[in-house]
């Protein structure tokens, strides 16, 4: 099994906008893309930020779901606009392989 995790620090004053950003891109990737993609905010640490996580049983299927959202313009224009909500610079993504 293959986990991935996107976070993002929020700009500032933009709270409220990255959380309903963070649900309607989730939503999208489900209905598009048959993905389910879980949304959520730390209860330590710093609480500016959001992340987003998603479950594949391997490695192939996460590239394959990859080569599909960079190929769908109607998910890169959302991410683009969505991108203000968020401090540049601050996404990172990482892969995790649960044994």
């Amino acid at each position: 099994m293959i986990h991935f995790y996107r976070s993002a620090a929020i700009a500032q004053g933009k709270l409220a906008n990255a959380m309903g950003f963070a649900k309607e891109i989730s939503s999208y990737l489900k209905e598009k893309h048959g993905l389910d993609v879980e949304v959520s905010m730390p209860i330590g640490g710093n609480p500016n930020r959001i992340a987003w996580t998603a479950a594949y049983p391997n490695l192939a299927a996460y590239e394959a779901a990859s080569l599909k959202l960079m190929a769908d313009s109607n998910y890169m224009e959302m991410a683009r606009k969505g991108a203000e909500n968020f401090v540049s610079g601050s996404l990172k993504d990482q892969l995790w392989r649960a044994f």
